[in-house]
């Protein structure tokens, strides 16, 4: 197996991705027909339209970061753009626990060492020592990476 072959890719699955989408879009929606039908005072009232932008360019970003697939190769997780999410050897363990700190249907990796902040809605993020992986992916697809992982940090101890 070469460096360029990806041992596990995952990806956002389509359903939950344009479930996703449509409810901030939605959320949206509903926050400039509430300023806008029924006004409330003129702050509220931009306060809502505000909301509702955000809400609409979330869901366009969101929209965006769900389009590149992860690719776990044997040294290193990538996106398909070729961004470089965190190399195995920096990662300390795999935790996918019912009760963990983790995204929908994703895991977390233990980062050995404190990394630079990122993010992709509904796919990934990374902050100081962790890094998840989830939101909008299948449970499968995302337990088998995982389990990838773990079976490889496992090997590189012995």
């Amino acid at each position: 197996m070469t460096q360029e072959t990806p041992i596990a890719v995952l990806r956002a699955a389509p359903g939950r991705r344009v479930f996703a989408c449509a409810v901030m879009m939605a959320l949206g929606g509903l926050l400039i027909l509430s300023a806008l039908t029924r006004p409330p005072a003129p702050g509220w009232q931009v306060f809502l339209l505000v909301c509702a932008a955000v809400s609409l360019l979330g869901a366009e970003a969101l929209r965006r970061a769900t389009r590149p697939a992860l690719h776990l190769h044997a040294d290193a997780l990538r996106d398909s753009d070729g961004t470089l999410l965190t190399r195995l050897e920096d990662v300390a363990r795999v935790e996918r626990g019912a009760f963990a700190f983790k995204p929908s249907n994703g895991f977390v990796l233990h980062l050995r060492g404190r990394q630079p902040r990122a993010w992709q809605p509904g796919l990934w993020w990374r902050m100081g020592k962790r890094l998840g992986v989830g939101g909008t992916v299948s449970a499968g697809a995302s337990r088998f990476m995982a389990d990838q992982i773990a079976l490889r940090l496992s090997a590189d101890n012995d």
